[in-house]
């Protein structure tokens, strides 16, 4: 099982805005959704852009570059040109800190 790692201070994380963190060899885009921080895969399914430039709105985050739009909270494809969503991966706060946990392998 991958251990936790801190990625952000919880006040770097700004309501609809994006922030792109490492998690150990991997890029996450970390969002606050209300009291709730979430983190995905920063990398768009169509064709590997980051999505961390993306805009933010009713949930969803939309790949800058062409536009394919994905649920925060589950990571679906809300709209094409992507077909296949994102990885979400476990958050918790800790000591003011987010931590997140790369859980794909475990």
């Amino acid at each position: 099982m991958s251990e936790w790692v801190r990625v952000a201070r919880t006040d770097e994380v700004q309501a609809e805005t994006p922030l792109a963190a490492n998690l150990d060899d991997e890029t996450v885009v970390l969002v606050r959704l209300g009291d709730e921080i979430v983190a995905l895969e920063d990398l768009c399914t169509h064709d590997g852009g980051e999505i961390s430039g993306g805009c933010i709105a009713d949930g969803a985050i939309e790949c800058p570059r062409h536009g394919a739009r994905f649920c925060l909270r589950t990571g679906e494809v809300l709209s094409p040109p992507a077909y296949e969503g994102l990885h979400v991966f476990p958050v918790r706060i800790e000591d003011g800190f987010v931590c997140v946990r790369d859980d794909r392998w475990d």
